[in-house]
């Protein structure tokens, strides 16, 4: 299946995963998801991720948590309107509650780790 938009696909498992009181989402691998799903896990927001290997194709695996998941996954920039902030122009999520997931030329990161290291770059999504 060809997406228009990868990330929001991923982002739109994830909430239907939790409205439907999943477990785990699998979903299509890609090193973008894996990263902003590493960033998740590491805030607390998914438990474990993994990468399978069925027929070939890699998946994604998330574990949701049925606690601590998040309020919202809100995708900022889209393919048709990109959306960049420099390092001093970063949003903060929720007076900083929530987390806002970076691309910058040093890798995908947290809004607030860019902020401390001075790099802007484009804003993927809000999480809180």
């Amino acid at each position: 299946m060809m997406t228009t938009d990868p990330v929001a696909d991923m982002l739109t498992r994830i909430r239907n995963g939790i409205t439907a009181g999943k477990s785990e989402v699998i979903m299509p691998y890609s090193k973008l998801k894996a990263a902003i799903a590493g960033i998740l896990h590491s805030n607390g927001y998914l438990g474990k991720v993994s990468v399978l290997e069925q027929g070939g194709f890699k998946q994604l695996s998330l574990q949701l948590n049925g606690s601590t998941s998040p309020e919202s996954l809100v995708r900022v920039s889209k393919p048709g309107r990109r959306i960049y902030a420099k390092a001093s122009d970063i949003p903060t999520v929720r007076t900083g509650r929530g987390i806002v997931i970076i691309s910058t030329p040093a890798g995908i990161m947290t809004g607030k780790e860019a902020r401390t290291k001075g790099i802007g770059g484009e804003l993927i999504c809000k999480v809180y």
